[in-house]
């Protein structure tokens, strides 16, 4: 196992890590740019290093920075959490020209799996049904408009190497089309340094569910069942749960074991995500593969009953997964919600600043048996710098039913005190309370109708 491990993320995520290593025995080192220099998670890690200014691109995203900091206090692992460098092969093959081990996919498979052709190439020939589109990067608007026309409006436009909604433009006639396609490659530019896009059928009145998976080195590949995540607001998710609401043991069964071939065929190892989209007549169609931790692995925790955090570092030094397929079970119902320092009032304008209060709900089980857990580096008196993502909180709610789980999850929302930043928490409250929700009747447009 290793001794010391560097974290190279920030916040709530790098608090989530820094607790399982301390679960295993292991040293933390964490970093953190000019703007996190006060953020309350510093003080849990066992050395803290500066890495640079607060723009991302000179700080969490500097990656010889990093490893110069790994170096320089002597750890033998790197773990990115995820966004920033997670999905990055080049950082993992540095990484291991630096004898380091990057607790996350190998370069190989990270690269085939994080371009999001490649993927949808590779699990089409694996037996996965993909959505209809592009086999390879578009060489331009013109290529792209003449798909578009062929397979039918709308469509949409989605980096080749993107994620979390950026470099992304549903079309909804050729005459926006050009317009869209520059506005998306431009985006996917300045987020990801690579401009190229592809292109699939829009799927109208559908739901996003994904498939939580990790594997060893041993060629054994687990999945842990589905998470729903249709709760969207501009492709960036409010809500994640699990199970889905809508989706079978049978179907669950199925598709967990072509997954498990699939990946286990192009040599993958550590924790991934496989994202599909069902549409009204429930057929499933492979979307992307996320080749890391995701936000909501949570819910999956609560009713798998597994720390991936802590797998993912057991598999990142070499050893089996410490369960088989057979062993892992299902049980009751999680529910996720992303608390943001963002106003829903003002079109979920972000809202930094000083937190004033911060009272969460209690963790202890309720009178129905119910379990609420709160992921946060958040304390009274922090300010939440401007310059990266909004999310202060992760609230999730286990409930031995999916009624149990909501109306948990509304009491949660309702004692969560928050004081001198807005935040989604109204948005939130609004979501758990509609009947469309409350009876699983919902997909990837149900918020634009609901908030507007």
């Amino acid at each position: 196992m290793f001794k010391r491990v560097l974290i190279a993320n920030r916040g709530e995520i790098a608090l989530r890590i820094i607790r399982a290593c301390k679960g295993l025995g292991i040293r933390t080192v964490a970093v953190y740019s000019e703007a996190d220099a006060d953020s309350p998670h510093l003080t849990h890690a066992d050395a803290t290093v500066c890495i640079g200014p607060a723009k991302s691109a000179e700080s969490y995203l500097d990656m010889r920075a990093i490893i110069q900091a790994a170096e320089q206090s002597d750890c033998c692992a790197i773990h990115p959490g995820y966004g920033f460098l997670s999905e990055n092969a080049l950082f993992a093959e540095l990484c291991e020209q630096a004898k380091m081990t990057f607790i996350g996919p190998p370069p190989r498979p990270m690269r085939l799996m994080g371009d999001k052709v490649t993927a949808r190439e590779t699990m089409r020939r694996a037996g996965l049904p993909v959505i209809p589109g592009s086999r390879g990067t578009l060489s331009g608007v013109d290529e792209g408009l003449a798909l578009a026309k062929e397979i039918g409006f709308p469509v949409l436009l989605k980096a080749t190497a993107g994620g979390g909604g950026r470099g992304m433009r549903r079309v909804d006639a050729a005459k926006e089309f050009e317009f869209k396609y520059r506005e998306a490659a431009l985006e996917a530019e300045k987020a990801f340094g690579n401009a190229g896009l592809y292109l699939e059928k829009y799927i109208v009145d559908g739901r996003h569910i994904e498939f939580q998976v990790i594997a060893d080195a041993y060629g054994n590949v687990v999945h842990l069942g589905e998470r729903e995540c249709s709760v969207q607001r501009r492709h960036q998710k409010l809500v994640e749960e699990s199970p889905s609401p809508v989706l079978d043991p049978a179907t669950r069964r199925e598709l967990g074991e072509k997954i498990c071939r699939a990946l286990a065929g192009v040599g993958y190892r550590n924790a991934g995500t496989m994202e599909f989209f069902r549409d009204p007549d429930g057929h499933l169609y492979f979307m992307e593969m996320n080749a890391r931790l995701q936000v909501e692995h949570p819910v999956t925790e609560m009713v798998a009953e597994r720390d991936l955090v802590a797998e993912q570092i057991r598999v990142a030094a070499n050893q089996p997964l410490s369960f088989t397929q057979e062993d892992v079970t299902w049980r009751g119902h999680a529910i996720e919600c992303r608390i943001n320092a963002e106003d829903p009032a003002a079109d979920f304008r972000p809202n930094p600043g000083v937190v004033a209060t911060f009272a969460p709900p209690a963790s202890e089980a309720g009178s129905d048996g119910t379990r609420v857990r709160v992921d946060t580096h958040v304390q009274p008196g922090y300010r939440i710098p401007p310059y990266y993502d909004s999310m202060i909180a992760k609230l999730i709610v286990w409930g031995q039913t999916r009624d149990a789980a909501r109306a948990g999850m509304i009491r949660a929302l309702e004692s969560f005190e928050v004081g001198g930043v807005k935040t989604t928490i109204p948005a939130h409250l609004e979501i758990m309370r509609d009947p469309g929700f409350a009876a699983g009747n919902y997909d990837t447009g149900f918020v634009g109708r609901l908030l507007g």
